[in-house]
């Protein structure tokens, strides 16, 4: 996720910031308890960049380990779970539950997702839970500044970019494809009694959205749009499938404009495939809108919403139903993170506290369009 200011000004957001010598060192120990004292590991190149996310912090290192009666080498990425002081963006990291979707997906399908090696429970070794998965190089569209102000992405052909969507929506396709998820995915299912599992999916938002106003900072304009999802709620909803969670091309890397590498797995759960098709969709029209307000002219060939539908449906032979009710939950979701975020910047004192509080959702117009209904149809989308 990422923050935006009114104006369209992009700045990274906080993150805890460790050494990369303690990083290495402390990795070192570790592997050392865990393979073995003959297996002397060494680790190098630590580097902590500031990455497209902020709610878990990423490590990168190469590893050299004995194993198998040689010397193994390989380039690794740990992802760390934020540190209670750094205000977290989401109640709970259970990286344990990412390292295990993870490698459910690798097995059971075609999803091009990084080999995991290691899940760590313990924060003792380096001060917080984390795993260990392999490094894949490629290329990330990138948050800040948005891929569609000026990238790799808009300097491609719309050929590339009609590649890119096309392999894109097949990653969903082929994670939604996953045959018995309920059952192997069981441990995504979320507490609650809803009979249905987007019932249970949204029902779960709404208990992070209460976390979020916990101190009784409420949003009238977030209450408001799940008011609406309330009285449009679908009379017919779609098989439960993996969802992916945070479905957005942020958290892929591409290679000549194919995915090599899906990431980010911790809103991961179960749900209709048009949560995770509809994450998609709005998340590229969130930062259309930005760089509309900048008077630029973004990449409005890219994600259309229609036309990601019918992709879907071309590959699935699934028709995707009542995006408008979709994309509104879409955009209420992205609505809950980005009022902790905004939160979370007037704690380390990157921000103020509006007069308005829901001037604290970045994409407020958005939603009160499609409040009103006319957010599409002004758009011609």
């Amino acid at each position: 996720m990422t923050e935006t200011s009114a104006a369209g000004d992009m700045q990274m957001p906080q993150t805890t910031t460790r050494s990369p010598q303690e990083i290495a060192a402390r990795l070192e120990r570790w592997m050392t308890a865990r393979l073995g004292a003959d297996a002397k590991p060494r680790i190098s190149g630590v580097d902590v960049p500031a990455t497209n996310g902020l709610s878990s912090e990423t490590v990168l290192f190469q590893a050299e380990w004995h194993e198998d009666g040689g010397r193994h080498r390989q380039s690794l990425v740990a992802r760390l779970a934020p540190e209670s002081t750094a205000v977290p963006v989401f109640p709970v990291y259970d990286l344990g539950r990412q390292f295990g979707v993870m490698e459910l997906v690798g097995r059971l399908s075609a999803v091009p997702v990084p080999k995991v090696y290691w899940s760590e429970p313990d924060p003792e070794p380096l001060g917080t839970p984390f795993f260990v998965m392999e490094r894949i190089d490629g290329q990330v569209p990138p948050d800040i500044l948005p891929y569609n102000f000026g990238s790799w992405l808009t300097e491609a052909t719309p050929e590339q970019r009609q590649q890119l969507q096309e392999k894109t929506v097949g990653v969903l396709a082929a994670l939604h494809g996953i045959q018995r998820a309920q059952r192997e995915f069981a441990f995504l299912e979320p507490d609650g009694s809803a009979p249905t599992a987007l019932g249970r999916h949204v029902a779960d938002q709404r208990a992070y959205y209460e976390w979020v106003v916990a101190d009784g900072m409420r949003s009238p304009l977030i209450e408001a749009c799940f008011e609406w999802l309330e009285a449009h709620w679908p009379s017919h909803q779609g098989p439960t499938a993996l969802s992916w969670g945070d479905s957005r091309i942020g958290n892929i890397l591409y290679r000549d404009f194919a995915p090599v590498a899906v990431l980010d797995w911790e809103m991961a759960g179960l749900a209709p495939p048009e949560v995770d098709i509809a994450w998609l969709i709005f998340l590229h029209r969130f930062f259309e809108d930005i760089a509309a307000d900048n008077g630029l002219p973004g990449l409005p060939d890219l994600l259309r919403r229609d036309e990601v539908a019918a992709t879907y449906e071309s590959m699935t032979g699934y028709t995707p139903r009542d995006l408008d009710f979709y994309t509104m939950y879409a955009a209420t979701r992205h609505g809950i993170i980005m009022f902790r975020i905004h939160r979370r910047a007037m704690h380390f004192g990157e921000a103020e506290a509006p007069a308005d509080v829901d001037d604290m959702i970045s994409h407020r117009r958005t939603l009160e369009a499609m409040l009103a209904g006319t957010y599409w149809s002004d758009r011609g989308l």
